[in-house]
């Protein structure tokens, strides 16, 4: 490989790594939204995978099946979680196509 070749390799490589970094912050600016039982539970994330926000509607609340609402908050968090892990494999993964990267990186 010529020098000239490895120099605007590395350039390229430098953009990518720089428009990859701004995916990332865009994607953990990001809000996630996901419902249980018929919206009777919400929950809210970030692109970061944190949970921003839990809201459970007073009817859902009945002391005596706490389980139900233990089930709806689990339901809620794992899809919102999904949905997390979702777009940003689609997101990012647009920078690794054709890459032959060990382990799937993304």
């Amino acid at each position: 490989m010529k020098g000239g070749n490895m120099g605007n390799m590395m350039k390229q490589m430098q953009k990518m790594q720089k428009k990859m970094m701004a995916a990332q912050e865009e994607l953990q600016e990001m809000t996630f939204e996901a419902s249980a039982g018929g919206g009777m539970v919400t929950v809210v994330a970030n692109g970061k995978k944190e949970v921003t926000d839990v809201q459970i509607k007073e009817e859902v609340v009945d002391p005596d099946d706490v389980e139900m609402l233990q089930d709806l908050i689990l339901a809620a968090t794992n899809d919102v979680m999904k949905q997390v892990d979702d777009k940003t494999n689609e997101t990012m993964g647009q920078f690794t196509k054709g890459m032959n990267l060990p382990g799937g990186m993304f």
